[in-house]
Protein backbone atom coordinates (compact mmCIF):
# COMPACT_ATOMS: atom_id res chain seq x y z
CA UNK A 1 0.00 0.00 0.00
CA UNK A 2 1.59 3.03 -1.01
CA UNK A 3 2.13 5.82 1.57
CA UNK A 4 0.42 9.40 1.02
CA UNK A 5 2.75 12.36 1.70
CA UNK A 6 1.01 15.49 2.68
CA UNK A 7 1.90 18.33 0.76
CA UNK A 8 3.54 21.29 1.96
CA UNK A 9 1.57 24.65 1.74
CA UNK A 10 1.97 26.51 -1.91
CA UNK A 11 4.28 29.80 -1.20
CA UNK A 12 2.69 32.88 -2.01
CA UNK A 13 2.01 34.05 -5.69
CA UNK A 14 4.98 36.53 -6.23
CA UNK A 15 4.63 39.70 -8.45
CA UNK A 16 5.67 39.47 -11.84
CA UNK A 17 8.90 41.18 -12.88
CA UNK A 18 8.79 43.59 -16.02
CA UNK A 19 11.49 41.19 -17.13
CA UNK A 20 14.12 38.52 -15.95
CA UNK A 21 15.81 37.61 -19.07
CA UNK A 22 18.91 39.78 -18.64
CA UNK A 23 19.00 37.59 -15.33
CA UNK A 24 18.25 34.29 -15.57
CA UNK A 25 21.17 31.71 -17.03
CA UNK A 26 20.43 28.43 -18.47
CA UNK A 27 23.96 26.58 -18.50
CA UNK A 28 24.08 23.80 -21.53
CA UNK A 29 23.61 20.64 -20.04
CA UNK A 30 26.85 18.56 -19.49
CA UNK A 31 28.73 17.13 -22.39
CA UNK A 32 26.87 19.06 -24.84
CA UNK A 33 28.25 21.57 -27.24
CA UNK A 34 27.93 24.86 -27.17
CA UNK A 35 27.90 28.36 -28.83
CA UNK A 36 31.19 28.51 -29.17
CA UNK A 37 30.75 26.17 -32.14
CA UNK A 38 29.60 28.80 -34.02
CA UNK A 39 33.07 30.55 -33.52
CA UNK A 40 34.70 27.49 -35.47
CA UNK A 41 32.10 27.57 -38.10
CA UNK A 42 32.72 31.17 -38.55
CA UNK A 43 36.77 30.19 -38.72
CA UNK A 44 36.08 27.48 -40.93
CA UNK A 45 34.03 29.40 -43.26
CA UNK A 46 36.46 32.08 -43.55
CA UNK A 47 39.12 30.11 -44.43
CA UNK A 48 37.19 29.18 -47.12
CA UNK A 49 37.15 32.23 -48.69
CA UNK A 50 40.16 31.73 -50.81
CA UNK A 51 39.55 28.02 -51.50
CA UNK A 52 38.84 26.81 -54.50
CA UNK A 53 35.43 26.74 -55.25
CA UNK A 54 35.18 22.68 -56.58
CA UNK A 55 36.63 22.15 -53.48
CA UNK A 56 34.18 24.14 -50.64
CA UNK A 57 30.65 24.90 -50.50
CA UNK A 58 31.56 27.95 -48.55
CA UNK A 59 33.96 28.81 -51.39
CA UNK A 60 31.53 28.09 -54.11
CA UNK A 61 29.15 30.36 -52.39
CA UNK A 62 31.62 32.91 -51.39
CA UNK A 63 32.48 33.18 -55.10
CA UNK A 64 28.80 33.55 -56.46
CA UNK A 65 28.42 36.42 -54.98
CA UNK A 66 26.50 38.54 -52.09
CA UNK A 67 22.97 38.31 -53.50
CA UNK A 68 23.24 34.39 -54.17
CA UNK A 69 24.24 34.17 -50.37
CA UNK A 70 21.46 36.21 -49.21
CA UNK A 71 18.95 34.65 -51.58
CA UNK A 72 20.44 31.03 -49.59
CA UNK A 73 20.13 32.85 -46.56
CA UNK A 74 16.59 33.48 -47.41
CA UNK A 75 15.27 30.52 -48.41
CA UNK A 76 17.03 28.42 -45.44
CA UNK A 77 15.27 30.81 -43.27
CA UNK A 78 11.82 30.47 -44.87
CA UNK A 79 12.56 26.35 -44.79
CA UNK A 80 13.09 27.13 -40.78
CA UNK A 81 9.87 28.40 -40.44
CA UNK A 82 8.14 26.50 -42.13
CA UNK A 83 9.65 23.45 -39.57
CA UNK A 84 8.80 25.73 -36.89
CA UNK A 85 4.78 25.89 -37.77
CA UNK A 86 4.64 22.07 -38.44
CA UNK A 87 5.88 21.41 -35.19
CA UNK A 88 8.87 19.06 -36.71
CA UNK A 89 11.81 19.82 -34.03
CA UNK A 90 14.31 17.43 -35.38
CA UNK A 91 13.86 19.07 -39.01
CA UNK A 92 13.81 22.38 -37.72
CA UNK A 93 16.88 21.56 -35.82
CA UNK A 94 18.45 20.66 -39.19
CA UNK A 95 17.39 23.95 -40.61
CA UNK A 96 18.41 26.23 -38.07
CA UNK A 97 21.49 24.99 -38.48
CA UNK A 98 21.31 25.62 -41.74
CA UNK A 99 20.17 29.49 -41.27
CA UNK A 100 23.25 29.95 -38.73
CA UNK A 101 25.69 28.39 -41.46
CA UNK A 102 24.75 30.89 -44.53
CA UNK A 103 24.19 33.50 -41.77
CA UNK A 104 28.34 33.14 -41.39
CA UNK A 105 28.83 33.13 -44.56
CA UNK A 106 26.70 36.13 -45.14
CA UNK A 107 29.00 37.67 -42.90
CA UNK A 108 32.33 36.48 -44.25
CA UNK A 109 30.90 38.22 -47.52
CA UNK A 110 30.48 41.35 -45.67
CA UNK A 111 33.31 41.66 -43.85
CA UNK A 112 31.67 41.32 -40.75
CA UNK A 113 33.41 39.39 -37.48
CA UNK A 114 31.38 37.34 -35.01
CA UNK A 115 31.90 40.33 -32.30
CA UNK A 116 30.70 42.96 -34.40
CA UNK A 117 27.44 40.89 -33.95
CA UNK A 118 27.91 39.83 -30.36
CA UNK A 119 28.72 43.81 -29.06
CA UNK A 120 25.30 44.68 -30.93
CA UNK A 121 23.94 42.25 -28.70
CA UNK A 122 25.09 43.51 -25.70
CA UNK A 123 24.20 46.60 -26.48
CA UNK A 124 20.45 45.98 -26.73
CA UNK A 125 21.05 43.68 -23.43
CA UNK A 126 18.49 44.62 -20.94
CA UNK A 127 16.70 46.99 -23.15
CA UNK A 128 13.02 46.30 -23.46
CA UNK A 129 13.30 45.03 -27.23
CA UNK A 130 9.63 47.11 -27.88
CA UNK A 131 11.99 50.60 -26.63
CA UNK A 132 15.04 49.51 -28.80
CA UNK A 133 12.91 48.91 -32.04
CA UNK A 134 11.21 51.92 -31.49
CA UNK A 135 14.32 54.17 -31.30
CA UNK A 136 15.44 52.94 -34.21
CA UNK A 137 15.93 55.33 -36.99
CA UNK A 138 14.50 53.31 -40.29
CA UNK A 139 16.55 53.93 -43.50
CA UNK A 140 16.60 52.64 -46.72
CA UNK A 141 18.68 51.52 -48.96
CA UNK A 142 19.71 55.12 -50.27
CA UNK A 143 19.94 56.21 -46.39
CA UNK A 144 15.80 58.06 -46.28
CA UNK A 145 13.62 57.47 -44.08
CA UNK A 146 11.12 54.79 -44.75
CA UNK A 147 7.00 53.99 -43.98
CA UNK A 148 6.46 50.33 -42.96
CA UNK A 149 3.38 49.17 -44.95
CA UNK A 150 0.82 48.10 -42.81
Amino acid sequence: MAKKIAKSPSPAPKKKQASRASTVTMPPPLDAPDARVLDRLWATVLSRKDASPSESHSARLLARGTAKIAQKFGEEAVECVIEAVAGHKPSLIAESADVLYHLLVLWVDAGLRPEHIWAELSRREGLSGIAEKAARKPLAADGLPTKKIP
